[in-house]
């Protein structure tokens, strides 16, 4: 028996849209063969159950037979054009609350196409948080905003995840990448995170990029690389750079892991333009399966499956989107491409590094919230205001003498992060969203003063009284002394 243990583990399989039946029964196939101790529980998700009605994608039976089970294989889906429908994957991963998005990537050459041999690097992305938490909405007709969410406790457990990761599979850095030199609170905050949790791990080398510079750097010399750890938008989009630079994203399989679900997929798409004429490349998927079998600790399985899968590729069987003449041998469909997979099974290659896993489960503890000071500094006011001219005087004229009788002064104004008050921007496009702030008056000569929750809010109110549309507020906080808000101009 090919499994590191005598356990059969229960896990739940949903066969997916475009190509995802045909990949996932080519996966299916190779996991029966090599013996995988595993019982299926398949299910209907995607176009299907959006067809029924089901806005997320998923039924409420799907849900019970997926907490259930705990383990989560999952073939590409379709969500339907338009509106009115939610990301099947969003909804899984946060409902779940698989917070850590973990995608290998390595180049396989020369028998698929890199620039970079050497290339052999993993990507853990924030999976919660960030943009993706889907905050949106629009305050004015001229404006949508979207809120970028980062706590203190997600990023201090992905952060520790990459870590542990990195220890558990004997990888040397873990390489940071933010843009705190521009999203100071938010990507500021994932950073100073990342430096606190890192210097708990001296035999792990730590270092920080600014994402752009670090995109660059992972697309021209991934060879630098070992773990990268990031928020949610830049690792969707880096993860995508690296399975392209190693020779393509269609070979990359992707894991959800969570504290006590987890979800494993393809990294691709549904690709219903190529569906049901056998061409789908099983890759994607298989190599998610991989991560699986390490993840319920069946690493010799896992082991046996990818080194038959290296084989076939290095004897030149590629599906048609890895067929490159001098480089393949011979194009070969979905069918034939596993069956070579599965001939292949206790092979181990000659020229591409051996597949070898530890088992070792990665366990990070629930974060502990410090003990922090945080007092009332003000209110950010977002108000509608579209009369001619949009000129920012003229506003808060208008601001001033509502709010006159109160204990908070109007400090700022900004027009799409540019200010405009006290200082004015004549050459700025103005649209009919401002931030107005305001701050007590000993704020500007002398010590920070303390507000009460009643006064912060009855600014808003003051301002509506004097005909001014108020779309949103924001109440200001101190954290430990420091200001919690940005300074105002571009913030």
């Amino acid at each position: 028996m090919t499994s590191s243990s005598l356990t059969r583990h229960t896990i739940t399989i949903a066969r997916g849209d475009g190509i995802g039946p045909e990949v996932m029964d080519a996966t299916l196939r190779v996991l029966e063969a090599a013996d995988a101790p595993l019982t299926l529980e398949p299910i209907t998700i995607g176009l299907a159950a959006y067809e029924q009605g089901h806005t997320t994608g998923i039924t409420p039976e799907a849900w019970e037979t997926i907490r259930r089970n705990e383990v989560f294989l999952k073939a590409p889906i379709t969500t339907p054009q338009g509106g009115g429908y939610r990301s099947l994957n969003v909804t899984i991963r946060t409902t779940l609350g698989l917070y850590a998005n973990v995608r290998p990537t390595s180049a396989y050459a020369p028998f698929v196409h890199s620039m970079h041999p050497g290339m052999d690097l993993v990507i853990v992305r924030e999976n919660e948080e960030d943009l993706y938490a889907g905050i949106e909405f629009r305050p004015t007709a001229e404006v949508a905003k979207s809120v970028k969410l980062i706590t203190r406790p997600g990023t201090e457990r992905i952060v520790r995840y990459a870590f542990e990761y990195a220890r558990a599979h004997g990888r040397r850095s873990v390489a940071c990448m933010t843009k705190d030199n521009i999203m100071k609170h938010t990507d500021g905050m994932f950073h100073r995170v990342f430096d606190e949790v890192a210097a708990e791990y001296p035999d792990i080398r730590a270092e920080h990029h600014i994402v752009d510079i670090g995109a660059a750097r992972l697309a021209a010399q991934p060879e630098r690389f070992d773990v990268i750890v990031t928020l949610n938008l830049y690792g969707d989009i880096l993860s995508d750079i690296a399975g392209q630079v190693a020779g393509s994203v269609g070979i990359s399989g992707s894991a959800n892991i969570g504290a006590r679900y987890a979800m494993f997929e393809a990294v691709h798409g549904s690709a219903p333009d190529i569906s049901g004429r056998g061409i789908a490349n099983p890759s994607g998927l298989l190599n998610a399966a991989v991560q699986m079998l390490v993840h319920l600790g069946e690493a010799p399985v896992a082991e046996r499956i990818a080194n038959a899968w290296l084989t076939t590729l290095e004897s030149g069987l590629h599906t048609a989107d890895l067929h490159r003449e001098g480089l393949s041998e011979r194009e070969v469909t979905c069918d034939e491409f596993t069956d070579a997979i599965i001939e292949r099974l206790g092979a181990r290659p000659e020229r591409l590094r051996e597949a070898r896993f530890e088992t070792r489960r990665i366990s990070v503890p629930e974060p502990v919230a410090p003990v922090v000071v945080r007092e009332r500094a003000g209110i950010d006011v977002y108000v509608r205001w579209d009369e001619t001219g949009r000129d920012a005087t003229v506003l808060a004229r208008q601001i001033e003498l509502a709010v006159a009788s109160g204990p908070l002064r109007l400090t700022l104004i900004t027009n799409r992060g540019v200010e405009v008050h006290p200082a004015t921007n004549s050459e700025s496009l103005m649209t009919d969203h401002w931030r107005c702030r305001f701050l007590p008056a000993a704020v500007a000569g002398g010590p920070a003063a303390r507000i009460t929750l009643g006064e912060a809010l009855a600014v808003p109110v003051m301002l509506a009284g004097g005909g001014i549309e108020v779309v949103g507020t924001e109440v200001l906080q101190r954290v430990d002394g420091a200001e919690g808000y940005s300074s105002g101009a571009n913030g």
